[in-house]
């Protein structure tokens, strides 16, 4: 049986008292959807009963991230509080920031551009990592750990029919064609996606987009894949790289030969009480980190965007399957 109703509850919540974060229920939570026992992660007696407030924002790939530390930590025997599907990345983050949340997946690119402020990547994901993990605690109190190899960056996608057609491969070729032919780039984006300085403004700057000739529409995020795939009322989107959506529909990521979008591996973000309180979380959540590889976070949301499978259910069977809990 889906859960999305009560979810979509819970966001609609949110979008109407954006004001607020207690309006978006971030002062209560709620219990985690599945229960599980232990595996190869036993009860430990650092996290014994330890409330632990798990946040995430609202699109597939964060669920699941949410899920798989709510699930692990719960088997390590902390008393889990379910605020997964935080609507958007602010959001989040200022629920961190005020205390609400504990603990979240969270990726590079976005803590040192969209949080942080900085105009420009660091292209190395070691040397991106240490930067927002350096900046962030010291300027905020928060704890960046356990980096995933997983680098759910941004791109601009057609259909390969599109590509084809056009011989558009990479964003050189995108931005001569909006150049040249306007009409024949129309360009649907998702809402953060078209405001954030990591997304369609600095991407425009880099690759010298003039934004008065493009033809774009702003959709909601999970509308872009399909509307890119039918080519009829956009023939290029913007996209995550690991949406299993991409190869389900035979879309085409462009390569991004100037090098303008950042490294976005997901790590964990944690208040710095919550960590010098709780050293063991990430020591427990490392080995999980360290699986969650391109192939693995695409084959997840893709089980939950194509197949229709909730995200609280791919996490836990996907943590079965590793051996690291047990079902219950």
């Amino acid at each position: 049986m889906r859960r999305a109703p009560a979810r979509l509850l819970r966001a609609i919540a949110c979008a109407t008292a954006v004001l607020l974060l207690a309006g978006c229920g971030l002062q209560s939570g709620g219990a985690m959807p599945l229960q599980v026992g232990p595996g190869s992660i036993r009860p430990d007696p650092d996290l014994a009963g330890v409330p632990i407030t798990v946040g995430s924002k609202d699109f597939t790939e964060q669920n699941i991230l949410g899920y798989l530390i709510e699930f692990a930590l719960s088997a390590a025997g902390a008393n889990i509080r379910d605020l997964t599907n935080i609507e958007g990345s602010n959001s989040l983050r200022d629920a961190e920031l005020h205390g609400q949340v504990d603990i979240a997946y969270d990726y590079t690119g976005t803590g040192w551009m969209n949080y942080l402020g900085n105009e420009s990547p660091i292209q190395d994901e070691t040397q991106q990592f240490e930067a927002v993990r350096d900046a962030d605690r010291t300027r905020h109190g928060i704890v960046w750990a356990d980096v995933a190899p997983m680098n759910n960056t941004y791109a601009i996608a057609t259909s390969k029919r599109v590509a084809a057609e056009t011989g558009v491969t990479t964003l050189s070729d995108y931005a001569r064609l909006i150049d040249t032919d306007p009409a024949a780039a129309t360009t649907c984006v998702g809402t953060e996606f078209n405001v954030r300085q990591d997304g369609f403004p600095g991407m425009a700057k880099r690759y010298g987009i003039d934004p008065g000739k493009v033809r774009k529409q702003i959709v909601l995020d999970p509308i872009v894949y399909q509307a890119v795939a039918d080519a009829n009322q956009c023939r290029f989107g913007s996209v995550a790289t690991t949406d299993g959506r991409i190869g389900a529909l035979d879309l085409q990521p462009l390569r991004d030969d100037r090098g303008f979008f950042p490294k976005y591996n997901a790590a964990l973000v944690i208040r710095k009480a919550v960590a010098d309180a709780h050293p063991r979380i990430a020591a427990i959540m490392a080995p999980i980190s360290a699986l969650l590889t391109n192939e693995t976070a695409t084959e997840l949301n893709r089980q939950v965007d194509v197949d229709g499978r909730e995200p609280a259910d791919v996490a836990r069977d996907w943590l079965v399957a590793k051996g690291f809990v047990t079902a219950r």
